[in-house]
């Protein structure tokens, strides 16, 4: 679907995401990149409808007589609809020569993150005035060995129930007032059938291969 925005705006975030300066080996830096500004040039410029009927007039029938114009244009990935529940996967592989290799990196991730840099300002469910979109860490899934063989544990965070969360998703409110500081509740690990108390930094410290955020209310 292509949809015509205000050249000012349309590629406007919720908040600044200059401001950022992410360290590299982060959620948020992989965020950044992700939805970076990319200039479309040469061989990856846009097709243009526009451009096509002004350089050579209505489209034609005949398929072969066809001609198009393109044109230089910017790209960017930005969340248009804050989730509910926000997972993050990460990718634990990369090629070596013809074969898979494991990649043992670990990569930062925060107890509370903040969407807003990542969002459009046009965010379809997020209050008028907000300029931060939060999210709280209660789930990660970890993985120990290689790309043949391996075994994967679980952190949980044990909270009580979120209320406005539950609305959220069952009704899709928009949140009016967002809190800061991430949900109380214990941390455990869990490994098959052994589960064990653990601290916030033991799990902050985990190789995480999947993270699951719950939105903040």
């Amino acid at each position: 679907e292509v949809s015509t925005e205000d050249g000012e705006t349309a590629f406007c975030t919720l908040a600044n995401r200059e401001d950022l300066n992410p360290e590299e080996g982060s959620i948020h830096h992989c965020l950044y990149q992700f939805t970076r500004n990319e200039k479309l040039t040469e061989t990856n410029k846009l097709l243009c409808d526009v451009c096509t009927q002004r350089h050579y007039g209505p489209k034609k029938n005949i398929k072969s007589e066809k001609k198009y114009a393109y044109t230089n244009a910017k790209k960017q990935m930005l969340i248009s609809l804050a989730p509910p529940i926000l997972t993050f996967h990460l990718k634990r592989f990369q090629q070596a020569g013809f074969g898979l290799r494991k990649v043992n990196r670990h990569i930062k991730f925060p107890e509370v993150i903040d969407l807003a840099p990542f969002c459009t300002a046009k965010c379809k469910n997020v209050a008028e005035g907000n300029t931060k979109v939060l999210y709280s860490l209660y789930g990660v899934v970890e993985h120990s060995g290689t790309m043949r063989s391996g075994h994967y544990t679980a952190y949980a965070k044990m909270r009580s129930m979120n209320n406005h969360l539950s609305d959220l998703v069952l009704q899709g409110q928009c949140p009016q007032a967002l809190e800061t500081e991430p949900v109380k509740g214990q941390w455990f690990h869990i490994s098959d059938t052994h589960v064990q108390a653990v601290s916030a930094a033991k799990v902050l410290s985990s190789q995480a291969y999947l993270l699951f955020y719950e939105r903040l209310l």
